[in-house]
């Protein structure tokens, strides 16, 4: 609670520096008052004002020093020097050591308390800062070797009241080999590692977990915006007790080693409730386990957030108001494709119409929507599950993948009968959807006559705002921008503007033969080497006439995906190159997802 001579303080500078105009800032001073919040606690929720921005006057207006964590490279060393619990219940992190006194940063810098427990604790003087809590907790989520420590603490502490239900479990399911149950009771404080390492990733925004048995170890990995990243190894005693506790997670056979397993489960962390998809396969020394984290307090993100513009947006929205036929999405797999689709629900939802979607699995639950989970085990596929969707009465059906003939015909008689279907296919490009459903055997006149767009889609990272920094590019990544979009941008700046409205980007340089300003991030505490988050690159047709005569000749990828760019396409690489050109990516981004 800030004393009433800071909250005098804060109104000054507020006033002093024209942060907000005098009548609005009576008015949310008077707001404020009625809602027993303090002044500068409404500007932020009114998005007046950045919480980085708050915590800057705060820290003026009470004659504290500010840190900006962003911009300070702290060693191990020193960031350790607060062990991670302690840090964690004080929301400070230890940034500098000065003459024998310790720099710490703090979400509350005048809890005196606090900084005479961290006094003790270190051994070392403090000197507080006031920093934001998210710069803070970025600096929290990167202790280095934490996930070590944990699960080391983990697998030398004793049993829980969960490992001894776990142990119960596993005697009940009368396992022949004694010898296997004998060492998962022995090894039961695994439970406790793998909540550690599950917890870890949470906080690390993976989206997936990578369990690798080698020869001598157990390598530990993330996929981190895309991008695997080796954590931790850990001994090769403790594979067996690890997968089998990720077996009963997920309600799995654990005496089965021979063959792959799927399966899910739940894990709540804090207030976030993650489902688990559980991949289980034998290789050379064991079994590898993949863990797809699906953090169900997640946000679905509409069209635009997920990087559609311009002409591609547009012609995405054209496609899904018609009544009837089919929206495609396209790419290998991890690419968003899923995303893009449960974005275009978000933009039809209406109590006006049915949609049924039939997934595996159902990834977010939407309100409002009919979800089905297939479930081969019993017979409910893609196929038969679509025969039953058409009995249900919809209006748009959501198929999670085409795969074979059988779906493909179902899709196909789904949207010539009236409804509006939406489904992945794994093709390298849009184009590569028309000979992709002639392959499964569906007649070209059919495919003509239903598929409304086209979708191909890779994702890139984007540039951590906190650290972005612009420089020339080099003559060689200028040969490669114009080779690339030559035909996009004009030397005439009175043409840039049009081209900006046209393809959604609003930063566009006009043509040069030897100067562009590229960005990249430098690399801060809130992010991953210079990136933070990923968007989506795009290439989106729409069927038109000149496509249909094409397919009625069986024509080649390459003759498709050329007519597509004669009718203003543009592709996936040129997408990403103009994301560059404004700032959202870079270069070896592009080249790494989209070089053609």
């Amino acid at each position: 609670m800030l004393s009433p001579q800071v909250e005098r303080n804060i109104e000054t500078m507020i006033s002093q520096n024209n942060i907000v105009s005098p009548d609005k800032l009576a008015e949310v001073k008077l707001d404020a008052a009625k809602a027993g919040k303090s002044l500068i606690e409404l500007l932020v929720e009114r998005k007046f004002i950045t919480d980085e921005d708050a915590t800057k006057i705060i820290a003026v207006s009470s004659h504290i020093p500010y840190v900006d964590l962003s911009k300070v490279n702290i060693s191990n060393d020193v960031l350790r020097l607060i062990p991670k619990e302690d840090a964690e219940s004080n929301m400070a992190v230890a940034f500098g050591l000065v003459e024998g006194r310790l720099n710490v940063a703090m979400v509350d810098p005048e809890n005196l308390q606090a900084i005479d427990f961290l006094a003790r604790k270190t051994g070392y003087p403090i000197s507080a800062y006031m920093a934001p809590r998210d710069q803070i907790q970025g600096w929290l989520n990167r202790y280095q070797g934490g996930l070590g420590t944990e699960v080391e603490e983990a697998l030398t502490a004793g049993e829980t009241e969960e490992d001894k239900a776990d142990i119960e479990k596993l005697k009940n399911l009368n396992l022949k080999d004694s010898k296997k149950l004998e060492t998962i009771v022995q090894d039961a404080p695994i439970t406790r590692a793998l909540n550690s390492i599950l917890e870890y990733a949470i906080n690390a925004k993976a989206s997936d977990i990578h369990i690798e048995p080698r020869r001598n170890d157990l390598k530990i990995r993330f996929r981190v915006d895309g991008i695997l990243q080796e954590v931790m190894s850990l001994p090769k005693t403790t594979e067996a007790a690890l997968i089998s506790r990720i077996k009963i997670l997920s309600n799995l056979k654990i005496d089965e080693h021979r063959t792959p397993q799927d399966g899910q489960a739940q894990y709540r962390y804090g207030n976030k409730e993650v489902d688990l998809r559980i991949a289980i396969a034998p290789i050379s020394y064991g079994e590898q386990v993949v863990i797809r984290l699906l953090d169900k307090s997640d946000t679905l993100l509409t069209l635009k957030k997920l990087g559609l513009r311009g002409r591609s947006y547009r012609l995405i929205e054209k496609g899904i108001q018609k009544p009837q036929g089919m929206v495609l999405s396209t790419g290998p797999t991890g690419s968003g494709k899923s995303t893009t689709l449960y974005a275009i629900i978000q933009e039809i939802i209406s109590p006006k119409i049915n949609i049924v979607t039939l997934e595996d699995p159902v990834e977010y639950k939407i309100d409002g929507v009919n979800q089905i989970q297939v479930n081969t085990a019993v017979g409910l596929t893609f196929a038969s599950g679509l025969r039953s969707i058409l009995r249900q009465d919809p209006n748009v059906i959501m198929v999670g993948e085409i795969r074979d003939h059988e779906t493909a015909d179902l899709a196909v008689q789904s949207s010539l009968t009236g409804h509006l279907v939406l489904s992945t296919l794994h093709t390298n490009s849009a184009a590569g959807v028309l000979p992709r459903m002639l392959d499964m055997k569906i007649e070209p006149y059919l495919i003509a006559s239903t598929i409304n767009t086209c979708v191909g889609q890779r994702l890139v990272r984007t540039i951590c705002p906190k650290c972005i920094k612009s420089y020339s590019a080099s003559p060689a990544a200028v040969r490669m921008i114009n080779k690339v979009l030559g035909k996009i941008l004009s030397p005439n700046p009175a043409d840039v503007k049009k081209i900006s409205e046209e393809y959604g980007y609003d930063k566009l340089p006009t043509y040069s033969e030897n100067a562009y300003t590229l960005y990249k991030g430098e690399g801060c505490s809130e992010c991953q080497d210079g990136y933070k988050g990923r968007t989506g690159i795009y290439e989106v047709f729409e069927m038109n006439q000149q496509i249909e005569n094409l397919l009625l000749t069986r024509a080649t990828t390459s003759a498709i995906q050329a007519q597509a760019q004669a009718d203003g396409m543009i592709t996936m690489q040129q997408d990403g190159i103009l994301k560059v050109l404004s700032g959202v990516t870079t270069l070896e981004e592009v080249a790494r997802v989209a070089s053609e």
